[in-house]
């Protein structure tokens, strides 16, 4: 599945400027990888960790609305990150996903430009990436951990300002779906799991990774069936979800792209994919496992797209683990 590329911090509006001139995917984003000489098996954060800066404080209980006071005239020069609350918790790793609070400073204001907390007051849904900011924050840190990153002026792109970005870890949330289990319905497509929750596939004789072949026609119209039900909170229209899902050819069950086969979940808008694929999203709750049928008209219609051919009616099973409303960008 081809997703149109999502910016770092699409999620909030007030964090938009922080983007301009910043394109492309969070893979493309100009937060570095990690480098140095640490083990291979070494968790390394893509921020250095160094001592916070003389003056910059950080005041507020875990967990709750935070006061950062910042040092007279500080401009950020480096990329590092100070713990000031060390975790007992798992330690957290890319592709994890968490429930986290994030409060974001602009350095030449002082100005709060994101409180997580006023619109998520249990913790923000968020997938730990190095290459967005959110999981740089966090990544390595222990579950329970409160760190403060710095990011110099244009770390972003040409023109971000330079901030401060405090964040407090507060719990890891499942990376598959957990919810109630549902019967299956009958003419939908047959899928079993393996013991980590992704859809169970074979090999074929030319290499390609296969789903069960569907048995029932090609429904003209969208189809959509929960195989679990989820308890968490509801997808809505233009929200980012954070996913796991296996996405295969409805004629012959042929895997196309999978999360699962790629080793992390993946986050995007659910007005940035096919229209078949958003039906299944909006409306449904964190914590489903959805199956989804689609005619070509509400997926790629008469365009072939790489392994996808013209005219292709597809399918999905998709498990829904986080979502952050569209409501914070307003």
């Amino acid at each position: 599945m081809r997703f149109r590329p999502i910016a770092s911090l699409s999620v909030v509006a007030a964090a938009a400027l922080l983007l301009a001139g910043c394109s492309g995917s969070p893979d493309e984003a100009s937060t570095p990888d990690a480098s140095g000489s640490a083990d291979a098996g070494q968790c390394q954060s893509a921020l250095a960790d160094a001592p916070a800066p003389d003056g910059l404080v950080v005041s507020g209980d875990f967990q709750g609305k935070v006061n950062v006071t910042l040092p007279d005239g500080y401009t950020p020069s480096a990329l590092q990150r100070t713990t000031l609350v060390e975790g007992t918790g798992q330690q957290i790793k890319a592709g994890d996903v968490l429930k986290a609070n994030f409060t974001l400073i602009d350095t030449a204001s002082g100005a709060v430009q994101l409180q997580t907390l006023d619109t998520e007051p249990a913790g923000m849904d968020t997938l730990v990436s190095s290459q967005q900011i959110f999981g740089a924050a966090l990544e390595c840190a222990p579950i329970g951990s409160r760190t403060v990153s710095s990011f110099p002026a244009g770390t972003l792109g040409e023109g971000s300002p330079a901030f401060v970005l405090v964040a407090d870890a507060i719990s890891e949330l499942p990376t598959r779906a957990e919810g109630t289990e549902v019967a299956p319905v009958d003419g939908m497509p047959t899928v079993s799991f393996g013991d980590n929750g992704a859809p169970t596939t074979t090999t074929n004789a030319d290499g390609k990774q296969m789903l069960p072949q569907p048995t029932a026609p090609a429904p003209t119209d969208v189809r959509i069936e929960n195989l679990r039900q989820g308890a968490g909170e509801t997808v809505n229209a233009g929200d980012q979800v954070i996913v796991q899902y296996t996405g295969a050819l409805y004629d012959s069950g042929q895997v196309f792209d999978s999360s699962w086969q790629r080793g992390t979940p993946a986050q995007f808008q659910t007005d940035q994919v096919v229209d078949g694929f958003r039906q299944a999203l909006e409306g449904q709750t964190v914590g489903s496992q959805v199956v989804v049928v689609i005619p070509p008209a509400a997926g790629y219609g008469d365009k072939a797209q790489g392994d996808i051919p013209a005219n292709s009616t597809l399918f999905f099973v998709v498990d829904i683990l986080g979502v952050q409303h569209a409501t914070m960008a307003g």
